[in-house]
């Protein structure tokens, strides 16, 4: 059996009783960083071995695993923050788990796109998440895309990135079109900041921002 586990996106408070619980009786944690991973688990006096498991060797090691887990061994994976999967590796081990006969349970927990959409105060009935954009092929095309979508759109961004993807919104998608910037969303210096996409520009070229960052982008007007 397989464990998707989600870990806090940056307040330890936000791991559930379950998630620690699963964690401690699991064979072995797959971590995309052990050093950062250990820290949480030293928080909650978790003992459990754990192994690496991330974009750089999940294609070399997948199958050795998938070994284990059909001969009954019980993993749980998780990533530096949030859930599995999503903008993070866990895909392919999940794929790999239904070919193989093993069960996946993936627990609910912490994510970052689902405070920011919530916050923002921009429209949540109809959502499309598009994660990290490409840095070079594509990206021209994707935003064209997303420019044009009749849905709040949710894209992950790194701090000395947001300034260019907000100027290429603006390219694509006009100087008043809402937006709401969430950042270092659940730690101390916590920032939901709703604003046109011109206005955003202004504030954090004066403002360079820090931390992790989720971009709400408002729907065309139609």
């Amino acid at each position: 059996m397989l464990y998707l586990v989600p870990t806090p996106i940056g307040n330890l408070g936000d791991m559930t009783f379950r998630a620690v619980e699963t964690l401690q009786s699991v064979d072995l944690i797959l971590a995309e960083d052990t050093r950062t991973s250990g820290k949480l688990l030293k928080h909650y006096d978790i003992e459990t071995p754990m192994r690496a498991y991330h974009a750089h060797n999940e294609h070399r090691v997948t199958d050795d695993l998938i070994k284990e887990l059909t001969q009954g061994a019980r993993f749980a994976l998780i990533t530096d923050a949030g859930s599995p999967g999503i903008s993070d590796p866990g895909f392919l081990m999940v794929r790999a788990c239904h070919a193989a006969g093993v069960q996946v349970v993936a627990l609910p927990g912490a994510t970052a796109f689902v405070p920011a959409l919530t916050a923002s105060g921009l429209p949540s009935d109809s959502f499309y998440f598009e994660g990290f954009l490409p840095q070079k092929k594509g990206r021209q095309t994707r935003l064209k895309a997303i420019a044009q979508l009749d849905k709040t759109v949710i894209l992950y961004e790194s701090p000395h990135r947001l300034v260019k993807c907000l100027l290429q919104l603006q390219e694509h998608c006009g100087s008043e079109r809402r937006a709401c910037v969430c950042r270092e969303l659940s730690k101390l210096h916590e920032e939901v900041k709703q604003d046109s996409l011109a206005n955003l520009i202004e504030y954090y070229e004066s403002h360079p921002p820090k931390g992790e960052i989720v971009i709400i982008l408002a729907a065309e007007l139609k």
